[in-house]
């Protein structure tokens, strides 16, 4: 009898139990306002979070967090980004302010954007009210740092100013490239901007980071010899400009090239001009700085890509027009 009395009382104490343990590990960590930055990282699990505020001593229990959202059905509708919390907030109100949405989210700047498209990316992401004066912001503080704005993923409040942005990637730029190889600049005989120059069309004409130092070889090469360098993308830097002059929202910059538009004066143009551009045409990630920087030796003086984004290098004109014919015709 007693041992029937006894496994009929269990689950209600453990039911009870429950509850306490519950509200015990919902409560304040502390009763003292204490806000700290809370960054959630892409692809962060429920569990991971819970940890997280509990090794930061926002919540006392990971587990209690992790039950919480998954009984309330919001474990997937937390964002990643950075958030600010206390140490007073309840476990209710730090899900309470996870759900409301990041202060400070997460912007992706992939390698071989002009500056303006890199605009376009902080705006939208960001969701700034008045896209066009952020834009022009942008462009302001940016004058002069196309080739510097170094692609990365940043975090950024929603309210962050352009100027601070572009302090930002600047930053980036002198951090991932380090001094070792802006003292091998220095001692190379070319200047940071022809090598930011090169790695820039280094980035915009090849598709995998093998080709990078042998295109670069190719340019270099090209240039020593007095050749036109013949690239598109230069070309293509000067006619977006042009053509997006009055639309710096959105725009094609990078759209396919007319035969009118071979004849665009504009010191961009490498069909008509011989020489360095005179500044970088977008924003290179480090494996085409580096290419640029350390640039490999071949026999090669052409090159193209198939329509499978193959490459394939030509020796002479005549290796290069069979390759025109062979690969794109």
């Amino acid at each position: 009898m007693k041992k029937l009395t006894f496994l009929l009382i269990l689950p209600v104490l453990l039911f009870f139990t429950g509850i306490y343990w519950y509200k015990l590990n919902s409560q304040p960590v502390s009763r003292e306002s204490n806000f700290k930055d809370f960054l959630i990282t892409r692809g962060s699990s429920a569990s991971q979070i819970g940890n997280k505020l509990q090794k930061e001593g926002l919540i006392k229990n990971g587990i209690t967090f992790k039950l919480y959202v998954q009984i309330t059905g919001n474990a997937g509708k937390i964002q990643s980004g950075e958030y600010r919390l206390s140490a007073d907030y309840s476990l209710k109100k730090i899900v309470d302010e996870l759900l409301r949405g990041p202060l400070g989210v997460w912007v992706t700047i992939p390698e071989g954007l002009r500056r303006e498209e890199i605009a376009y990316r902080f705006v939208t992401t960001l969701d700034k009210e008045d896209k066009n004066v952020f834009i022009e912001e942008f462009l302001q503080a940016s004058v002069n740092q196309e080739g510097y704005l170094f692609p990365d993923t940043y975090i950024f409040l929603k309210n962050a100013q352009a100027s601070a942005i572009v302090q930002k990637m600047r930053a980036t730029f002198d951090k991932k490239v380090g001094s070792e190889i802006l003292n091998d600049i220095s001692s190379g005989g070319k200047s940071i901007n022809q090598i930011l120059t090169v790695a820039s069309l280094v980035e915009r004409e090849t598709k995998g980071a093998e080709e990078k130092p042998i295109v670069a070889g190719i340019i270099y090469k090209r240039l020593k010899a007095g050749w036109p360098l013949q690239i598109d993308a230069t070309l293509q830097y000067a006619v977006g400009g042009l053509k997006c002059k009055e639309t710096q929202v959105q725009c094609d910059w990078w759209s396919p090239l007319t035969k009118e538009d071979l004849g665009t004066n504009s010191l961009y143009n490498s069909y008509k001009f011989i020489g360095f551009p005179p500044s970088p045409i977008a924003n290179p990630g480090l494996l085409s700085i580096k290419a640029a920087t350390y640039p490999q030796e071949s026999d090669f003086w052409f090159y193209l890509h198939d329509t499978g984004e193959n490459i394939h290098y030509a020796r002479t004109i005549q290796e290069h027009n069979d390759n025109v014919r062979k690969y794109l015709k």
